[in-house]
């Protein structure tokens, strides 16, 4: 057997397993082969998507389940045993692994990331492959687990329901250093992981492994919203069953293990209130603080308190966006985060969704608004005589012709788009939420005809709105729609199928920024949600300029006067970045008894006089393009010349994988090709797309193309049989494109099926090598023509 001859997989199978089988790893339990772990970026363009590459590696090697500790990428024997290494690092990397390892079935070569090594990089024959306890061991000195409890604490397994349900790498990833660290003895630890990428089913899996293993034995789980303790009960945490508790009526029963409970339920203003004291101080070994950017790391806060009172216990913080200010600091109060996965990372590998964004400029919010002398309000309140701008608009002043404006441009956009797309409304405060519920529910009759719960005031003072939240939050409740709200839903909402965020409420901090963002990140593909939109009416998203904002959008649309709020396929080229907003300080207080006057305004008007659309492209700077555009920058990118690319083309084996390749760069040729066809009024295939669109060559329809082969009488050196085929191939080509002709499975469609079974049709040609022959000449002298 010519070792050569063998593909990758037959590398793998013949070679590389058996070699690390026969060291000792176990085939089912310890070697996982081809994991992918990533899904794809989401790529956007006008109202289509795509997934990119997805990032897999081909073997994956664990000391126990969701431990990895080893990866190894594969080559067939053409290569060199080393040139997998540069691809299996940069998994490693990800993936927080080790030691890695290259082959190409003559042996491996071994890089160990921990420095332990006299050498970082050795060569290793098939028989020397490390034991599993061998590598367990430098992974344990590596990470300072010195002692047995430790390392038995970090070996304790996952919680597996049997469904196959299987972590993320990302989240195997913070359950691991989480772990490690407090095996090690860190008493506080702080976890960043971007909204919609599982903080809670982590926490699960963290306080799951150290309780069964012992390590901590009485838990604290806290969060400043009813409806995360809810979720997390019902959903995540659901296996703990009857040793967990959820702290109400300020009742404390000592009976239980896990206990939630939403720190307001267990503090207040006088002593008696602080039930958190009826625990003695080392009652909890370990107290889990989710979004914990939302007080309790403020020195004054009340659950500083309860983290001060309880300081013997291990405290872990949860956020999405650590706050970091003057006054408050997360990293001063639990250190450095021992992992962080951003917004970032999540849209880049497909977890998450990207978004556009709508930015829309009024007349008054930019030129402001002062009052003529002696001008009253509705309500007969002398209106203060200065200049009234964004800042003041629903805080102190209501215009409401303005609210009726931003009104109408959601309704606009919901009618052009999706009228049962989700939808968060973010109002300035509860009174304002209320107006744009009105506003928006005169503007929607037959949908409020249709059910009077399209439109929603969901805030903290309203009863019945907040119990519509779980059906908005419910993917399969059409009803509410639209939700109107000021604070309540800016954090710990998942709503999956949220499509459009309105922002009209002025945003200063990140934190609320990011988390704000969040509500629409999630992507729930059984409801078509890939990506989402966020329109602007008060400039927050100049936010996405901060040095600190790590997730840009990818398009954004700023439309002229008259124009739709939709964001149009093809905007016209625009570049730059917006200035980093200064934060307005807060409206001073009042003396004490005063109530501030809202003065209400309602016979001033307010235009649009702004609307614009962007794109951010991978290297995060601002842009607006087209599909062609885009598809022109892509293929240029990658091959320089139109030289280069019919060389690729023509020595491809098969041109599918081409076409692969540049849909994994966000090239969507249906999109291009219906566009494209258009103009020019022919089908073209995937290769004149590209000629014509990256390289301005005229384009020939496959039609055309087909008719010109025709013409050579190529098909007079094959018997009668293989002529009817290569015949059936090239019409089946003029109407549906290379990539079907390519398929062997285009030997069991009509009128080809009529023809035999495939197998008596490639022995027309004398057997399936002979057949593939034919087919690839064909193919050469499809594209001959174009050169």
């Amino acid at each position: 057997m010519d070792k050569q001859q063998l593909t990758e997989r037959d590398i793998c199978s013949k070679y590389i397993t058996p070699a690390v089988i026969q060291s000792g790893w176990d085939l089912h339990t310890q070697i996982r082969e081809e994991i992918t772990f990533t899904k794809g970026r989401i790529i956007v363009r006008g109202k289509l998507h795509t997934r990119g590459e997805t990032k897999r590696a081909d073997y994956i090697l664990y000391y126990k389940p969701n431990i990895p500790i080893a990866v190894i990428e594969a080559k067939d024997n053409k290569h060199n045993m080393g040139d997998g290494m540069q691809q299996a690092l940069h998994y490693a990397e990800t993936l927080d692994i080790p030691f890695v390892f290259s082959s190409n079935g003559d042996g491996f070569l071994m890089h160990d990331r921990t420095g332990q090594s006299t050498q970082i990089e050795c060569e290793l024959g098939l028989d020397a492959f490390p034991t599993p306890d061998k590598l367990w061991q430098s992974y344990c000195a590596w990470r300072g687990i010195a002692n047995e409890q430790a390392r038995s604490t970090v070996a304790e397994p996952y919680f597996d329901d049997g469904s196959g349900k299987q972590a993320r790498y990302y989240q195997v990833n913070a359950v691991n250093r989480v772990i490690e660290a407090i095996a090690k003895g860190q008493q506080r630890i702080l976890l960043v992981m971007a909204t919609g990428t599982g903080k809670t089913y982590t926490a699960f899996q963290i306080i799951w492994r150290l309780w069964k293993s012992k390590a901590k034995k009485r838990i604290l789980y806290l969060a400043d919203r009813n409806i995360l303790i809810d979720q997390t009960k019902t959903n995540d945490f659901k296996p703990f069953g009857q040793a967990m508790t959820k702290i109400t009526n300020r009742e404390v029963n000592k009976a239980f293990e896990i206990y939630l409970s939403l720190y307001q339920a267990v503090t207040g203003n006088e002593e008696d209130r602080n039930i958190y004291k009826q625990f003695s101080p080392d009652f909890f070994d370990l107290i889990v603080i989710d979004e914990c950017h939302r007080g309790s790391a403020a020195a004054d806060s009340a659950w500083r308190e309860i983290l001060e009172y309880f300081s013997t216990a291990t405290q872990i913080g949860l956020t999405a966006t650590p706050k970091e200010t003057r006054d408050v600091s997360n990293i001063d109060y639990f250190g450095k985060p021992v992992y962080t996965y951003s917004l970032k990372q999540g849209i880049e590998d497909g977890f998450l969704a990207p978004y556009k964004v709508v930015r829309i400029d009024i007349d008054r919010d930019l030129q402001g608004w002062r009052p003529e002398k002696g001008k009253l309000d509705k309500h007969g309140n002398l209106i203060e005589d200065r200049i009234y701008n964004q800042k003041d608009f629903d805080r102190t002043l209501v215009l409401e012709k303005r609210t009726e404006l931003v009104a109408q441009k959601i309704t606009e956009f919901l009618k052009a788009t999706d009228p049962y797309a989700k939808t968060i409304v973010f109002c300035e405060d509860i009174d304002h939420a209320e107006r744009m519920r009105q506003a928006l529910t005169n503007l929607n009759p037959e949908r409020i005809k249709e059910n009077r719960k399209y439109v929603m005031k969901i805030t903290g003072d309203d009863a019945e709105g907040k119990a519509e939240l779980d059906n908005f939050i419910d993917p399969e409740s059409r009803y509410p729609v639209i939700a109107t709200t000021s604070k309540l839903m800016t954090t710990g909402v998942d709503a999956q199928t949220c499509k459009l965020v309105v922002l009209d409420q002025r945003i200063q901090s990140m934190t609320e920024f990011k988390q704000i963002i969040g509500r629409g990140t999630r992507i729930n593909e059984d409801y078509d949600k890939y990506w989402f939109t966020i329109m602007d009416f008060k400039k927050a998203t100049e936010l996405f300029a901060d040095e600190n904002f790590d997730g840009a959008p990818v398009q954004i649309y700023e439309p002229k006067p008259g124009e739709p709020p939709v964001p149009p396929d093809e905007p016209e080229d625009v570049s730059g970045n917006q200035p980093p907003k200064i934060p307005e300080p807060p409206l001073p207080p009042l003396p004490h008894g005063e109530r501030r006057i809202k003065y209400v305004v309602g016979d001033v008007t307010v235009y649009v006089v702004a609307e614009r659309v962007q794109y951010y492209g991978n290297d995060g700077k601002l842009m607006t393009e087209s599909l062609k555009d885009y598809t022109r920058k892509t293929v240029r990118r990658e091959y320089t010349s139109l030289d280069q690319f019919l060389r690729r083309w023509t020595n491809a084996e098969k041109k599918q994988a081409i076409i692969d390749e540049l849909r994994q760069q966000g090239i969507l040729l249906e999109a291009l090709a219906e566009e494209v066809g258009k103009a020019i009024g022919k089908d073209c295939d995937a290769f004149d797309l590209i000629c014509h669109v990256a390289f301005d060559q005229p384009p020939l329809s496959r039609r055309e193309r087909a008719e010109q082969v025709k013409k050579r009488n190529y098909f007079t050196k094959y018997g009668a049989e293989a002529r009817r085929v290569l015949e059936a191939l090239l019409d089946k080509y003029a109407d549906t494109g290379i990539e079907n002709i390519e398929s062997m499975n285009v030997l069991q469609l009509d009128p080809l099926s009529g023809m035999g079974t495939p197998l008596e049709i490639v022995q027309a040609f004398g057997g399936k090598a002979q057949y593939q022959a034919a087919l690839f000449e064909l193919e050469q002298l499809l594209y001959d023509t174009a050169a």
